[in-house]
């Protein structure tokens, strides 16, 4: 082989040398350009992420506030609610309640006719009506026959020896106890011609008594509307 040959091999073997070379300094280049960029992409996304959970952090401590202050309102609403409720079953009669009043017993005085009855009742549902109706004329608040409570809706009628009063019976005596301005209550049925003088009249002994605390129990008997409905 002669020189010629030799010198273009050498030629040949060091261009693809220098190909190799620049092709091999392009490559990690271009490997070095793509990490780069990577690490810029996900350093961008860390801030946007941290921007993102910073902007969830102060959404979490709005809503927490409003819940704290619906959980307020909440029991504003439900202590309003329970006091208007115990007003309602104040007024409704279904609650006891206590007070000053007077305490009103109606019995029968002894009859000092041979021929009458013991039996025979002198004391009249419209009697006690009477003298109900006179306590309420005078302001009371609250009243009960023999610890039956007595609301708008309370019957008193004469059923055979008795009379019922909230589908319950009673007898002789009768307690009539009301709370209101004990002195009003009193004057209102010891008046004259008032209904204490009016039962007396008729053989019923009427013992008025101002009392300083009156103890009325609440009503408890059933409460049904078949009929009336609201507007």
């Amino acid at each position: 082989m002669n020189k010629p040959i030799y010198v273009s091999i050498l030629l040949v073997a060091v261009s693809l040398g220098l190909m190799l070379t620049l092709q091999y300094r392009t490559t990690s280049s271009v490997e070095q350009g793509v990490a780069y960029g990577r690490e810029q992409e996900l350093t961008v996304e860390k801030l946007q992420l941290e921007k993102e959970l910073a902007h969830l952090l102060d959404e979490s401590t709005d809503l927490s506030a409003k819940l704290e202050e619906a959980g307020k309102g909440y029991s504003e609403a439900a202590v309003a609610f329970e006091s208007e409720l115990s007003k309602i079953k104040l007024y409704a009669g279904l609650v006891p309640v206590e007070g000053p009043g007077v305490e009103v017993v109606l019995e029968n005085l002894p009859d000092s006719t041979p021929d009458r009855s013991p039996k025979l009742i002198s004391i009249k549902d419209y009697d006690l009506l009477h003298v109900v109706n006179e306590l309420r004329g005078a302001g009371a608040e609250a009243i009960a026959i023999n610890n039956q409570r007595l609301l708008a809706t309370s019957e008193i009628r004469l059923a055979g020896n008795h009379i019922v009063v909230n589908m319950v019976n009673i007898s002789a005596p009768y307690r009539v106890i009301a709370i209101g301005n004990a002195t009003t209550l009193k004057s209102s049925l010891v008046i004259k011609g008032g209904p204490a003088e009016i039962l007396n009249e008729r053989g019923i002994a009427v013992n008025v008594t101002i009392k300083e605390k009156i103890l009325i129990p609440a009503f408890t008997g059933g409460l049904r509307f078949d009929y009336a409905t609201t507007t």
